[in-house]
């Protein structure tokens, strides 16, 4: 048989090796600014970029999508050519991958940073970054199924059935997510309100979690562990039912993150049985991954590359372990809104993904510039330095979690809450410092990294086109007799995506539909009614400024909520709210009832100076909200999208929406002037006075009982 001469692309997996090195560089000093900030307000710099509310994203979108989302293009675009044995499809095509992929991630940052914001977390990215982001992901898709396609293996191996899922979820995901209505260049609104919208979010956030941060890294672990411990896969068996049952179940368990709030409870039952079941197949996985190593384990005490990917391995498993558990009830009512949350995501962030990408990057770098690695020495140092990172970073924010959960829920004899909110704040600010160097050490270790892949570059010369040859594929591949159903599905790339689009695509629509279909599921109720044109406008400036960061608005119906914040949350009160602002952590109170609760004058010098108000206060300052105008030119498209969303303003009402406007924001400059207050009516604080004044209050104890199904 002939053999075919050909020439794998590295030049582009070192693209994508340098860019993950230096967003991982930038997303992590992000991150550890906004540890710092949660403990040293001043490290806010009174700046509206530099505040925690707009840090934070830049710090979540720089680690998802800039750091791993550039890990796994490194991954796949290695592995897919030598599984397929074949050069990338289009050269022209991966350029453009590259450099499209960078683009999105400084327009990110910029955009982020300049208080443009979808208020949906992972996805707040505004609407024509959300189209960018698609085509460049069309263009990988081309990229990828082209090589498959004229690949010289006929065996798909493992590690290409969860690119190729990875691929059809996270378009699946981030199309149906990013459904909303543009109001201008850079705002819009999201196309679903209220329930509806935290449902869909939840469905995209934690899949999110699942097919970009899980899936394609369990394609680098098949691929990269055999590889580094030079033993074969343990079972093929076991991962044909990792892949299927794993992609299968894990699209149901987003309501999981909605426990105890307005979601209705068959969704969130829905939610949790499937979260408990997802222990399987992610064990399965894991134990898949470290039984390949069996016969191996005195190379992972010499092999850098190893003890990375051991850690990372078992990261995994204890993330997938920890997943379920926090979504059982009771133990979701002491975990929810607290810091194990965060710990949890950091254990899967920085062990999982982390750890992964390190020995992925310790093995790539000198395979492609043809020269060992320049000190394993600084590698096992890197190892070492990175683990006690992790630990130092979650543990005290376990501590800190059940801390907070307790102090939250302690009751004096006579039956009064123990502690105000800011006490379990300033209570657990230590735990906070040490999260921070926990993270400066993790930080520490990236850096000795870099230098050491650096010195293994300067040593090598890339082998930018690496010479390779196999026989090509024969033409009929067909077997005759009995064969194994998925040998035959191995074969088939384009059935494998249709399989797995069908797999990912049950769960989501059975979660949704009757959510959206059936009006019982989101009982309206007759005294809500649709923001003001001043509240809308403070409503955009409380998202820009990345409140829902912080604050939560939903309380669940635990005494310990209801006595501290007020009656429990309804469905029927998120109606009109485009995006829904429920939260996922409370650093400060929960604001579902703040409406009323004090005068307007405590909520300009609150977001002046919160420790005017709250002495000991960790909130940054807000001054620039006072010297801000409104943006009033905004208002008419701002309610013309809100109609077409369904919102019932009175036809014609863009047209005189500023006027009364004008009329609310002339009243509260009227109340501030009477608490000697001198202020524009045309100042943003004014407008988000008014939204803060406004929450909760369409709903009281004595109208909650005319909720109906209208």
């Amino acid at each position: 048989m002939q053999v075919e001469k050909f020439y794998y692309d590295n030049r582009i997996v070192k693209m994508f090796a340098y860019a993950t090195i230096l967003w991982g560089v930038v997303g992590m000093l992000a991150g550890l600014l906004a540890a710092v900030q949660l403990y040293l307000p001043g490290a806010n710099f009174n700046l509206a970029p530099t505040t925690f509310g707009r840090v934070r994203p830049v710090h979540t979108n720089a680690v998802i999508f800039a750091f791993v989302g550039n890990g796994i293009f490194m991954g796949v675009y290695y592995s897919l050519q030598r599984l397929c044995k074949a050069r990338m499809f289009s050269d022209v095509l991966s350029k453009i991958h590259f450099w499209g992929w960078q683009l999105i991630i400084v327009s990110a940052a910029i955009t982020l940073l300049a208080g443009y914001t979808s208020g949906k977390e992972y996805a707040e990215l505004e609407w024509p970054i959300d189209i960018a982001i698609t085509l460049i992901w069309v263009v990988f898709g081309i990229n990828m199924f082209g090589t498959i396609l004229k690949r010289r293996e006929s065996h798909l191996y493992v590690a290409i059935w969860f690119y190729i899922a990875t691929w059809v979820t996270v378009a699946m995901l981030h199309i149906v997510n990013s459904f909303e209505i543009p109001v201008s260049f850079m705002k819009s609104y999201s196309w679903y309100a209220g329930v509806q919208d935290a449902l869909v979010q939840w469905w995209y956030g934690h899949n999110a979690v699942a097919f970009f941060l899980t899936t394609p890294y369990l394609g680098l672990m098949y691929y990269f562990l055999p590889k580094a411990a030079n033993r074969p896969v343990y079972s093929y068996r076991l991962s044909i039912i990792h892949f299927w049952a794993l992609i299968f179940i894990y699209i149901w368990a987003g309501p999981h993150h909605l426990l105890y709030t307005a979601l209705p409870d068959w969704a969130q039952s829905l939610g949790v049985v499937f979260s408990i079941m997802l222990i399987a197949p992610s064990w399965g996985g894991m134990l898949n991954g470290l039984f390949t190593l069996r016969g191996a384990w005195d190379k992972v005490r010499e092999e850098p590359v190893l003890k990375f990917l051991v850690v990372a391995i078992t990261c995994y498993g204890m993330a997938t372990f920890e997943g379920p558990m926090l979504s059982l009830k009771n133990v979701n009512a002491i975990s929810h809104f607290t810091d194990w949350t965060i710990a949890h995501v950091h254990i899967g962030a920085l062990g999982w993904n982390g750890f992964l990408t390190f020995g992925v990057l310790y093995w790539i770098i000198p395979k492609i510039f043809n020269t060992p690695l320049y000190s394993k020495k600084l590698a096992n140092s890197h190892f070492w330095i990175g683990t006690i990172g992790i630990i130092l970073y979650a543990v005290p924010l376990y501590w800190a979690a059940f801390t907070q959960s307790m102090m939250w829920k302690s009751f004096t004899e006579e039956g009064q809450l123990k502690f105000q909110f800011l006490e379990t704040v300033t209570h657990i600010l230590p735990m906070y410092v040490t999260r921070s160097l926990g993270g400066l050490l993790y930080l520490s270790g990236v850096l000795v990294m870099c230098y050491n892949l650096c010195k293994t570059v300067k040593a090598g010369k890339l082998v930018a086109n690496e010479a390779a040859e196999a026989a090509p594929l024969p033409k009929v591949i067909e077997t005759h007799g009995k064969e194994h159903w998925h040998r035959w599905i191995e074969r088939r790339p384009i059935q494998l995506l249709v399989f797995s689009l069908v797999a990912v695509a049950i769960g989501g629509a059975l979660e949704m539909v009757p959510t959206f279909l059936v009006k019982s599921n989101i009982p309206t109720i007759a005294s809500v009614k649709p923001y003001t044109p001043l509240e809308l406008q403070g409503r955009d400036i409380y998202i820009r400024e990345g409140c829902y960061t912080c604050h939560s608005q939903m309380i669940r119906p635990f005494r310990d909520e209801v006595a501290r914040y007020g009656e429990y949350s309804k469905a029927g009160e998120f109606v009109y709210d485009h995006p829904f602002q429920w939260g996922s952590k409370r650093t400060g109170p929960d604001l579902a009832r703040i409406g009323g609760k004090y005068p307007d004058s405590w909520h300009y010098n609150h977001m002046m100076d919160p420790r005017i108000m709250s002495p000991g206060s960790i909130m940054p300052n807000y001054p620039w909200l006072l010297d801000n105008k409104i943006d009033t030119a905004s208002t008419a498209a701002k309610i013309r999208a809100m109609q077409t969303l369904g919102v019932p303003y009175a036809a014609g009402y863009d047209k005189v929406a500023n006027a009364d406007l004008v009329q609310q924001a002339t009243a509260i400059k009227q109340r501030l002037k009477n608490d000697k207050i001198e202020t524009s009516s045309q100042a943003e604080i004014v407008a988000l006075i008014a939204y803060l004044q406004r929450v909760g209050t369409d709903i009281r104890p004595s109208v909650t009982a005319q909720a109906n199904n209208q």
